[in-house]
Order: structure tokens, then sequence, then C-alpha cells
């Protein structure tokens, strides 16, 4: 494996044909509001670059990764440990649907970025862990959902990144739960294109309403879809690892 260096100085192995470190990632990290005194979980860790992101810009005090295939969870450790993250980032290799009871309840945040597509749709990968990524083959969303509002403590956040057009899976996965949508963004990679992601915030016993914020387009429009073409919200995601308060309502 030859690593990547990313966002915050990380320096990132993942495992060969596995999901790469993308857009997805990086917008969810930074996304999610900054929450010191808590401690955080994430499902689906991956090669753990969310909680990595996450940790280099102290949004939490401490995040439990939980990832269910064992050789990506040891790439994750990996990935911690060459960070000088092992104090703040425990990596499990585990099933979000068979989390032990001492973790009900624990966590402020619970955050993921979760298979889009299920395990009946488009072509599986011959790469196990990719296919595994992609498609729900280790629950959907309903069972991230349904294990997030176990974790959370009362008004206890959860975060996650999704394709648009399983939108209305994702509201009626949340509000099966308890988990009420408090703040969503849709994300255009140019202003003439049709949504590529979907950002959400829901919050454990919350009441009824949500703020949808304004979009968040990547790219300018008519140029090439380069780092130097990102557009001035883009911009200042990259370089502050966080939304601009426009997009934050208290």
């Amino acid at each position: 494996m030859t690593p990547e260096y990313i966002n915050e100085n990380i320096t990132l192995y993942q495992n060969e044909g596995s999901l790469a470190y993308g857009t997805d990632a990086f917008l969810l990290s930074a996304y999610m509001r900054r929450q010191t005194k808590e401690k955080a979980a994430e499902f689906g860790a991956g090669s753990g670059v969310i909680s990595l992101l996450a940790m280099a810009r102290a949004k939490f005090k401490h995040v439990t990764a939980f990832e269910v295939q064992k050789n990506i969870a040891e790439i994750a450790v990996k990935n911690v440990e060459i960070n000088g993250f092992s104090e703040k980032i425990a990596v499990v290799d585990s099933d979000i649907r068979d989390l032990p009871h001492i973790y009900n309840g624990a966590f402020g945040a619970v955050f993921s970025n979760p298979p889009y597509m299920t395990a009946q749709s488009g072509k599986l990968n011959t790469n196990e862990a990719d296919s595994a990524s992609r498609h729900e083959m280790n629950g959907g969303i309903s069972d991230f959902a349904a294990a997030a509002a176990k974790l959370l403590k009362y008004g206890g956040l959860f975060y996650a990144v999704y394709r648009p057009d399983r939108l209305s899976e994702l509201l009626c996965a949340c509000a099966e739960n308890g988990l009420e949508p408090k703040r969503m963004t849709l994300v255009y990679p140019t202003e003439n294109h049709v949504p590529c992601l979907v950002l959400l915030e829901a919050k454990k016993n919350g009441g009824h309403g949500i703020f949808v914020t304004k979009p968040l387009i990547i790219y300018q429009s008519g140029k090439p879809q380069t780092n130097e073409n990102y557009t001035d919200d883009m911009k200042y995601i990259y370089e502050n690892g966080a939304f601009h308060e426009l997009y934050q309502r208290l």
C-alpha cells in the first residue's frame, strides 16, 4: 500500500481496490459541529478518514470508529497510529447492527458515510471490500439510523451524507427512530447540475422543524472541475475544515 497525503496533513493508507477517500467524506467531516466535550461514534469507518479529519480539527473529545470488515478495520488502526491519534480514536471491528449495550446512550454524536446502493442495485464489484462499502451488504440506512438512535444520548446529533435520489429513505429511517432532521444541505457539482450529495443533521428526540440551507456548489460553472476552480463556499470549507456560518443555524 502506498500512502496518500490529504487534508490536515493526514497520512492515509487504504486497501487496494476499496472505496477511495472522496468529496463525500471530506464534506461530512466539515459539516459536523464542534462538540469538544462529547464522545462521538462513526459507523462504517473504512480507513478511518472521517474520524481522523474530525479529530485533527478537534471536533470531539473522542471517537469510536466501528468497521465490520476486519481487514479494513486493521488499516484504520494503522492510520490512527501513524497519525498520532491512538488516544483519541478507538477502532472497533464490529457490526453496527449487533453492538453491545455498553454503548447505548454513550455518545453525543454519531456520523456515517453509509453505503448508497442497495444489495440488489448495480453490479457488485469483484473486490469484496469495495462492494461492501458501496452496497448495503451489512445493513441499510434503516439499520444505521436505528443503531445511531441507540448509541446517542438525549439530544445527540446524527450526521449522514447520502444520495439525493434516496433522500426519502434517509428521512423515513430517521423519523422511524426518533431522529428529527434539523439541518440539510444539497450539494451540486456546479450550478448547472442536479445535486450529487445530500448532507443531513438530525437530533435525537428533537422538536419538529428543519433548516434547509442554501445549496453548496462545488465548482464554478464553465471551468474545469479542479481545486483551483472551487466556489467561494467550497474554498471556505477547504481552508477552515467547516462550513460557513450561513450553513449553520444553532
